[in-house]
């Protein structure tokens, strides 16, 4: 008797090695996989500027790596405290000159990072974006300033999908060796109710999917729905599409084959310590050889260990 629906991941012709350099961007979802990745001994950046949830503020976000434009899109709040529509509030400080700095300082590092990353796993956790009343513009981190000041959007596949291909060009254009691994977050975003967190996941599931479409060569014009497209890979047996990305489903792990509520945390929303386990055991079957999983566990062991201390009576 089979009693629980198994998604098929078959191994992907994309394999992550131990000494690869990681960058991990998204919703919180990525920071927990970040965290496995660092203590399995990689050299891992994970959400440099804090935690991004929607495809538009992750995408703005890799443009300012890329740029390194400087940061602008401050305000000071009612305390006198600075912040960054676009940043983590642990940049946040009492001068708008020191918020700047510590920005821009993280923005070269991570634009470094980027240009020599092997690696980068992007978690899309929603279509929904909040933008400025004032002016327009996309904020990423509202900190908690009044819904007033703010209008609320939600993104269409199409949208993502727009924006997203000028930037894997672009990604492949400053780093020729990058992989790109995309994953839609198994959290779910209670805010706007669980109906539109459904119609929203559906939104960046559908972008995804369009983003790992084969593209045409340059000079060829090919119909979607031509049957003519053929299956071409590049030369290392990744898929012809983007920047050559790939697709891990978490989301579909979650909702499949994890579907008991003991799977989830106390709030009901997260994915529990067992939960994201289980997942990163499969993303490590996946893109894993056995000589990676050997060199993340021996890693891992060591990290348990430089965690503990000894008790001095």
């Amino acid at each position: 008797m089979k009693l629980q629906t198994t998604i098929d991941i078959p191994k992907s012709a994309l394999q992550i090695e131990h000494t690869d350099k990681v960058m991990l961007l998204g919703s919180c979802f990525a920071d927990e996989v970040g965290e496995k990745f660092v203590r399995g001994g990689f050299e891992a950046m994970v959400n440099p500027f804090g935690t991004l949830y929607n495809p538009a503020s992750i995408a703005a976000i890799l443009l300012r790596c890329i740029s390194q434009d400087e940061c602008t899109e401050v305000f000071e709040d009612k305390d006198g405290v600075w912040h960054s529509w676009m940043h983590h509030s642990k940049f946040s400080a009492h001068s708008k000159e020191e918020l700047q700095a510590r920005i821009n300082s993280t923005t070269q590092a991570a634009g470094d990072f980027l240009r020599s990353a092997d690696v980068l796993i992007i978690t899309f956790g929603t279509a929904i974006i909040y933008r400025l009343v004032e002016n327009g513009m996309l904020v990423a981190n509202c900190h908690k300033q009044p819904d007033a000041l703010f209008t609320r959007q939600r993104l269409s596949s199409y949208d993502i999908v727009d924006q997203w291909q000028m930037l894997l060009t672009l990604l492949e254009s400053i780093n020729p060796k990058l992989r790109i691994i995309f994953t839609v977050s198994p959290i779910r975003h209670k805010r706007d109710g669980y109906h539109i967190n459904q119609i929203s996941k559906g939104i960046l599931l559908q972008a995804v999917d369009e983003l790992m479409a084969p593209q045409p060569p340059k000079g060829a014009c090919w119909r979607l729905d031509s049957n003519s497209i053929p299956n071409s890979t590049y030369p290392d047996g990744r898929p012809l599409g983007g920047s050559g990305a790939s697709y891990f489903p978490s989301y579909e792990i979650m909702l499949d084959e994890l579907r008991d509520y003991r799977f989830y945390a106390d709030d009901m929303i997260h994915p529990s310590p067992l939960a994201v386990q289980y997942i990163w055991e499969r993303f490590q079957d996946t893109f894993f050889s056995n000589q990676t999983k050997d060199s993340v566990l021996k890693a891992g062991k060591e990290y348990a260990r430089s965690l503990h201390r000894t008790l001095i009576n």
